[in-house]
């Protein structure tokens, strides 16, 4: 599943970070936070992987 937007292809980065021990889990906040806890190493890669071009900052919920 490719990410949506541009914020959530940095989350999954984010996430995808502490996930590998790059980062701190004390660094992670809101949607970060809850991708790290909730999705495996894989589903995280594929989101961080998406390209950003074209991409809109942000996604309204619906």
């Amino acid at each position: 599943m490719p990410a949506k937007s541009k914020a959530q292809q940095k989350a999954a980065g984010a996430a995808l970070a502490v996930k590998r021990g790059e980062a701190r889990k004390s660094d992670l906040q809101g949607a970060s936070k809850e991708m790290y806890e909730s999705m495996t190493e894989a589903e995280l890669e594929e989101l961080a992987s998406t390209s950003r071009k074209g991409k809109p900052e942000h996604v309204a919920d619906k």
